[in-house]
């Protein structure tokens, strides 16, 4: 009886480290693409970024509201997944980044001019 206990609040400690750790991926995931510049989407060839910013938003609130348990923190899950093993690594591998970025007084259309330096 006494070790039934136990094993049930363990699993529930468990299951709510679990949750956690789902918020802050799904969290990281939709401050990533949130950062990302639009036209990086298109240049890498994947969706548009207001999609990626209501899926991945649409994830990270259905970590929040439901437990781990359902199947709706599951789809999040592999929305999240494909974000982060698909479209993370293709706008990374755009020059700059695809990070949104202000220009200084120096940058040119094509980059920094720094006078011929």
């Amino acid at each position: 009886m006494v070790v039934d206990v136990v094993l049930m609040q363990g699993f529930a400690g468990f299951m709510w480290l679990l949750s956690i750790a789902l918020i802050l991926f799904s969290g990281f995931a939709l401050l990533d693409a949130a950062t990302r510049r639009e036209d990086g989407y298109r240049a890498a060839d994947k969706q548009t970024k207001p999609f990626w910013l209501i899926i991945l938003g649409l994830a990270f609130v259905v970590n929040l509201i439901f437990p781990i348990l359902s199947f709706l923190p599951v789809i999040g899950l592999v929305a999240t997944i494909v974000y982060m093993v698909d479209v993370r690594p293709a706008l990374r591998g755009l020059p700059g980044g695809g990070r949104s970025r202000r220009g200084s007084s120096s940058d040119g259309p094509y980059g920094p001019w720094n006078g011929g330096r």
